[in-house]
């Protein structure tokens, strides 16, 4: 199918995020072409002041339209305590939870010489001081148990061990699903963090 050039190019530009397909893109241009121009101007002007105004946290990493995120700000939160994430969409996934009370702190990415990233392109060193001066009690590693993910938590447990106690969360099988179809990694990690019946 052949597409008017400013067409073909913002099915282009869908095409460059996440999980955006050729036939998505095409939906989702096609979509915008069909809203009002006041809704696509708010769009176009909600991508840039997000884009202008969203940076990071001083403290965690978080993305923060202010210098110190909401987090971090929150008085309720216990200090004593640090969950390490890879990224952002980690971080939300477990405030979802609504089961963490403590404060985190975003790598930015994970350890992965393939791609050309070591500990220094990472905010690590950042955590590390944290953890010093703050004295925190407990640093959980919630890291994704991947190649990269273990040898970023295997590197990060290694450096902090000396200031803090250090845990990582627990992983298993969802719910609904069958043993036999789970990999190995998985079957493990659930056996690694099993705890006792209450």
């Amino acid at each position: 199918m052949v597409y008017t050039r400013p067409l073909a190019r913002l099915i282009e530009h869908f095409q460059h995020l996440p999980g955006i397909g050729p036939k998505s893109a095409q939906r989702l241009a096609l979509h915008i072409l069909n809203r009002p121009e006041d809704e696509v101007a708010s769009l176009a002007q909600a991508l840039i002041d997000a884009k202008k105004q969203v940076g990071q946290c001083q403290e965690c990493g978080h993305l923060s339209a202010e210098p110190v995120c909401e987090i971090c700000r929150a008085p309720n939160r216990d200090g004593t305590m640090i969950c390490v994430v890879s990224d952002s969409r980690d971080l939300i996934a477990l405030e979802k939870t609504r089961e963490y009370k403590g404060k985190y702190h975003v790598l930015g990415g994970l350890i992965s010489p393939i791609d050309g990233i070591g500990p220094e392109q990472l905010n690590i060193q950042a955590l590390v001081r944290r953890v010093s001066q703050q004295k925190a009690a407990e640093v959980i590693l919630a890291i994704n148990p991947s190649v990269e993910g273990e040898t970023t938590t295997l590197y990060i447990g290694h450096l902090l061990k000396p200031f803090t106690r250090v845990t990582r969360i627990a992983f298993g099988l969802p719910m609904g699903g069958d043993l036999e179809y789970a990999d190995e990694v998985t079957l493990a990690r659930a056996l690694e963090g099993r705890r006792d019946l209450e």
